[in-house]
């Protein structure tokens, strides 16, 4: 056994009502000039935001959009120099805290992330942005949330369809890096108890949406699955899941339950142990557990389904394999175009 255990600098708090906390963890990193970010559908929850950092609110940017375009992250780092900010509050999904990532790495200031989804983004040092149709992520520290406030009753108000892609979102998280080159024991742990955690809780929650322990439980999942994929390399699933999603700019929480089981299928006779572990963490195989409850959730299980046709996952799947992804079983272009064609 050989490998290396890396730090986990992040703050979490977790719990029920821990949102209202947001202006004791400011004071705590002691800024003062603190820009909230979130979607214009999220408004108003970054505007509670605002109310709970008090005066040491600068400004909310209710601006942000899926995959970080070019454009908006320029706009929320100029908006960011302009108020002074000396810290950022990404409220909301994944589309806040990556503009939320792009003014914490170009302002380099701290950044406290809010969640209301489920993807885990919220742990991990990745950064995404998006120019002229091609998504382009990396890592670096400074993009890290210094705190992470995840507050169940946040996503009570999530609907069920957006919970259930957002959770697999999550799931595939968990899944990349049970497989990573750079796994470690504790994130094995952390991945298979994010995988248990996230399959089990996302029936109750589309059964009972206001189910608040469910609802915490799902978000408990999602916490796990960031923390193991902070620390590890992304491999052929999310390679994929960047290529085709912001290449044709597809839902990207969708495009996860498209493509996870496919890449079960594709990754997993290569990597017994892995198929092991995910089978004890889910009660079964891992793609017929997957396939049968996602076909049960009526989650998008095609690309069909997200608006894109055959032509456009074949012009995108080159950028698939080049460089070669870090994964277990690396594919060709022809087996892409094939895993595409199946979905």
């Amino acid at each position: 056994m050989r490998f290396t255990e890396l730090p986990r600098p992040a703050r979490v708090l977790f719990g029920a009502g821990r949102f209202a906390e947001l202006g004791d963890e400011a004071a705590r990193l002691d800024v003062h000039r603190v820009v909230v970010v979130t979607t214009p559908g999220r408004k108003a929850l970054g505007e509670q935001a605002a109310e709970y950092l008090g005066d040491r609110c600068a400004g909310v940017l209710a601006d942000a959009v899926e995959h970080v375009p070019g454009e908006v992250a320029d706009a929320g780092v100029a908006r960011a120099r302009e108020l002074g900010a000396d810290a950022c509050v990404a409220v909301g999904g994944g589309s806040s805290i990556g503009l939320g990532k792009a003014i914490a790495r170009d302002v380099r200031l701290p950044l406290l992330a809010v969640p209301s989804t489920y993807s885990g983004s919220e742990m991990t040092p990745v950064w995404g942005r998006t120019e002229d149709g091609v998504k382009t992520t990396g890592r670096d520290e400074a993009v890290r949330p210094a705190i992470v406030v995840y507050d169940p009753e946040l996503t009570t108000s999530l609907p069920v369809r957006t919970s259930v892609t957002s959770a697999v979102n999550g799931l595939a998280h968990a899944v990349e890096a049970l497989w990573a080159p750079d796994t470690t024991p504790v994130v094995r742990l952390e991945a298979a108890e994010s995988a248990r955690a996230i399959v089990d809780a996302l029936p109750r929650v589309v059964s009972a949406p206001d189910d608040l322990d469910a609802r915490a439980d799902l978000l408990y999942g999602a916490w796990l699955a960031g923390a193991g994929l902070a620390v590890t390399t992304m491999g052929l699933h999310h390679r994929l899941a960047h290529v085709v999603g912001g290449g044709l700019d597809l839902p990207h929480a969708g495009t996860h339950t498209v493509l996870l089981p496919r890449v079960l299928a594709f990754t997993l006779p290569a990597v017994p142990d892995v198929a092991a572990v995910l089978a004890d963490a889910l009660g079964g195989d891992p793609v017929e557990v997957l396939t049968t409850m996602l076909a049960r959730l009526g989650a998008p299980t095609t690309f069909a389904d997200l608006g894109a046709s055959a032509a456009d996952l074949a012009a995108v799947a080159p950028r698939a394999v080049e460089p070669p992804p870090r994964h277990p079983r690396v594919p060709t272009v022809a087996e892409v175009r094939e895993l595409l064609d199946a979905a």
